[in-house]
């Protein structure tokens, strides 16, 4: 009795350091903030690093919906008014990938532009120096 209690207590904490690592590793993700208003993307132009998995958070502020669509990214999701969605892209290699809104697709465009980690670093370097 005592061994199936003691078995059972540590299957308990083995699955909750499972559990917190899995989310600490999730949490740590890169996340990148695209704003819907008068059917455009706000950026229009996102850059990502290469070879990492990445999360977008994509916010729609019209008063309808739209649908974010990339046939380079493969994705596409709904976005109603007023609400959120969370797309996860990559690992990507280096290059450009265009994304629209499915329902206003000549005014709500973007891309996002992958680049290596190094070259990443220096724009931001770059942008920091000019502020």
């Amino acid at each position: 009795m005592i061994n199936a209690f003691f078995i059972r207590h540590i299957k308990i904490i083995g699955v909750s350091f499972l559990l917190i690592f899995s989310f600490n590793t999730h949490a740590k993700r890169p996340e990148y903030h695209i704003v819907i208003k008068n059917h455009l993307f706000y950026p229009a132009e996102i850059i990502i690093p290469a070879n990492k998995k990445v999360k977008l958070i994509i916010f729609n502020h019209d008063n309808k919906a739209e649908e974010f669509d990339s046939f380079s990214l493969n994705r596409e999701k709904v976005i109603f008014p007023d609400r959120s969605a969370t797309i996860f892209i990559g690992p990507l290699s280096e290059g450009e990938y265009d994304f629209f809104g499915e329902f206003h697709p000549h005014s709500a465009r973007g891309k996002v532009v992958v680049i290596e980690q190094v070259n990443l670093e220096k724009i931001a370097i770059g942008e920091q120096s000019v502020n």
